[in-house]
């Protein structure tokens, strides 16, 4: 309980403002009151005290002058300006003598002194933590062992959102790397914060309770989390709601997963997860044992967007997966993502009217036409890849495509094309047959005709249309 004294020179105003206010639900007890400066410091002579509430004008010693000599003799003591007077330069007066708010006596009604009060007290206890949280030396190390860490889920939200919640206003807010932290110095009812993370912060944030924080360096700390945590959240099953981790967990992570075999994401862009359950249990426990990176789901989500433009994405449903991607912070959020892709897919199946079987060798020859599409390939040798007659490849790859197989080898050929002049000082000519075009003049006739400049010129203009 923090335990106050009331100092004011008019007795009944003393005993109305001490009988407005139901200070034990507060978590406050009055421990005494003084009718001025003088029997207030005969009084802190013998009493614990943490909080003063000080009238201003009083006979003998102001309230400023018995702030000033209480905040001399007892650093601990908090005091609050209690005035009739509520211009701005009294304002100034209380902060700079070291109050730590000001309450204007006419304006305190019973409707809103219980929010003064406690915003009072959620500055006292904040104030308590930023000294209680650390014990300082040539290192700061933790003096309480558990905290709560906000981590963003998007680069728009700032720490103002935190400042929401009553835990976070009754104790200490660190700013990390791209993330904060909020040793619980004060006890604070779980099943309360976690109420006030779920409503609050409504999913903006990653909540974790992270305790074993005892002794530990703030720095070593601050690198920990930097390295380790953020990997760990990307995995975490409830990617809304608090998570709970001990910092040995943290700490005995490894960051970085083992180099696997196979990449599952880029052995992956074939679709048969897309198409087949089996595939998709075996893709998820895949992803769930390699532990691919946010960057690398990323990557990925763009490839499928850029490989199936056109063929399994029209340019409205491209667009609308670009954009829910910039959302996905999360593995559940990806899970979520790739599952709605795989609908797309089988949606797409059913309105060409191809079997399965069909769907995954169309998949495969676009695959095998982007890998070779600098070679010498033609319908031919894409039909016998995928084990099916040229004539039926033929029909089915144009109801697939949107053009004919000739068109999107074209197409693929000058998209690398562009790559090669963009990444590469090879002169022209050298670009156009590693693209797959025999004749350089033709290539650059094309090459005009389909993006609107010279090679040369893309080239000069960095791509830019």
């Amino acid at each position: 309980m923090i335990r106050a004294v009331v100092v004011d020179d008019e007795r009944l105003v003393r005993k109305g403002f001490i009988s407005l206010i139901d200070w034990a639900s507060l978590g406050i007890v009055i421990v005494g009151e003084a009718g001025d400066g003088k029997a207030a410091l005969e009084l802190l002579e013998h009493k614990e005290v943490d909080l003063l509430f000080v009238d201003i004008t009083m006979p003998g010693m102001s309230g400023f002058d018995l702030i000033t000599q209480v905040r001399q003799c007892y650093p601990a003591i908090s005091s609050v300006v209690l005035t009739c007077h509520h211009e701005f330069d009294y304002v100034q007066e209380a902060i700079r003598h070291g109050a730590i708010d000001y309450i204007v006596k006419t304006l305190l009604e019973v409707e809103n002194a219980d929010q003064v009060i406690r915003r009072i007290v959620d500055r006292i206890k904040w104030d308590t933590s930023h000294h209680a949280a650390f014990k300082e030396g040539p290192e700061k190390k933790m003096l309480t062992d558990s905290a709560l860490i906000f981590q963003p889920l998007n680069k728009k939200r700032q720490e103002r959102d935190l400042f929401q919640l009553s835990v976070v206003r009754q104790n200490q807010l660190l700013v990390l790397n791209e993330m904060w932290m909020s040793p619980l110095v004060h006890p604070f009812p779980s099943e309360d914060w976690e109420n006030e993370v779920k409503d609050q912060l409504d999913g903006h944030w990653q909540t974790v309770l992270l305790t074993g924080l005892l002794d530990q360096p703030l720095d070593t700390i601050n690198r920990t989390l930097s390295t380790k945590l953020t990997p760990m959240l990307f995995y975490a099953a409830d990617c809304e709601g608090p998570i709970r981790f001990t910092y040995t967990e943290i700490n005995q992570h490894t960051a970085k997963m083992p180099e696997p075999d196979i990449d599952v994401l880029e052995s992956s862009l074939d679709l048969k997860w897309a198409l087949d359950h089996a595939a998709w249990e075996l893709f998820i426990k895949r992803v769930w044992e390699q532990r691919p990176n946010a960057a690398a789901f990323a990557a990925f989500g763009h490839k499928l967007c850029h490989t199936w433009d056109g063929m399994i994405l029209n340019l409205e449903e491209k667009k609308l997966f670009q954009d829910s991607m910039e959302r996905n912070v999360a593995w559940a959020h990806w899970r979520s993502w790739l599952r709605k892709f795989s609908d797309q897919v089988q949606r797409r199946m059913v309105e060409l009217s191809l079997t399965k079987e069909v769907m995954l060798c169309l998949v495969k020859s676009v695959i095998y036409m982007s890998k070779h599409a600098g070679e010498k390939i033609n319908q031919v040798d894409v039909a016998a890849h995928i084990n099916m007659s040229r004539s039926y490849f033929s029909q089915c790859f144009t109801r697939f495509a949107g053009e004919t197989f000739g068109e999107k080898l074209r197409h693929m050929r000058l998209e690398l094309a562009k790559s090669l002049l963009l990444e590469t000082t090879y002169p022209v000519y050298e670009i156009a047959s590693m693209a797959g075009f025999e004749d350089d003049r033709y290539f650059s006739k094309l090459f005009r005709e389909r993006v609107g400049k010279l090679p040369n010129e893309f080239r000069f203009d960095g791509g830019k249309s």
